[in-house]
């Protein structure tokens, strides 16, 4: 669904009030990127691009939201070994990571996580993809950027989402840095008219735009929560 610019700024602004803490950052800082919490029906997962995940040492920044009491976590969560700790996808592009190691090593270090998954209700489905026309759509990424000064701002960028040749998603404009591996939200109208989300996927590499690994590939490639 495309919407008008008004309804965009209040639907950019719903996602972070709904998803804000859903959202991390993942380093290392030459290459940010952004992960999100997904609540499944087998168990919580974090996902991002596949890409951002073959680093050796891996860091999952931690904002300040996300974790309580306050003041007590550090800014990341430091993993060695870090290709070890993903179930990859290369076809699809993603990478999903049960939760519960990261559960325990809070508890190991004296706090615990205060997130908002995105639940798999909102995830789109194969024939919702499959259904989307010609038109572009309008496309919310919920993403951690990068400041000038090295700070990882939450941040939503509205664009245009289209459904290319080959049946996937695609975002037609370039995004700024940390946003690959960011979910992307649309819009649609059920047959009673009802407006609800949709997380179609989340953001990989590109030029001059970016493919989406969709959420329905994701979700029905998901490990065991372990």
């Amino acid at each position: 669904m495309l919407l008008e610019p008004d309804a965009e700024n209040e639907v950019a602004y719903e996602l972070c009030q709904l998803l804000g803490r859903a959202i991390l950052p993942i380093g290392p800082a030459d290459a940010a990127g952004t992960a999100f919490f997904l609540q499944g029906e087998a168990g919580e997962y974090l996902l991002t691009a596949d890409v951002l995940t073959r680093v050796e040492v891996g860091e999952i920044g931690l904002r300040a939201s996300v974790t309580e009491p306050a003041g007590v976590a550090a800014d990341a969560v430091v993993l060695a070994d870090f290709p070890a700790r993903w179930a990859h996808h290369p076809d699809v592009g993603a990478a999903a990571m049960p939760t519960a190691g990261l559960h325990t090593y809070a508890d190991e270090h004296g706090w615990r996580w205060h997130t908002q998954p995105v639940p798999e209700a909102v995830a789109v489905r194969a024939d919702e993809v499959a259904g989307l026309g010609a038109e572009p759509v309008s496309a919310f990424v919920l993403a951690v950027g990068v400041g000038e000064d090295g700070s990882r701002p939450l941040e939503v960028a509205v664009g245009r989402a289209v459904r290319t040749d080959d049946g996937g998603l695609r975002l037609t404009d370039a995004l700024p840095a940390g946003y690959v591996g960011a979910p992307v939200f649309g819009v649609r109208a059920d047959e009673a008219g009802q407006v609800g989300l949709r997380c179609l996927g989340l953001v990989l590499p590109g030029e001059g735009g970016h493919p989406l690994a969709t959420l329905d590939r994701i979700v029905a490639e998901l490990p065991p929560a372990r």
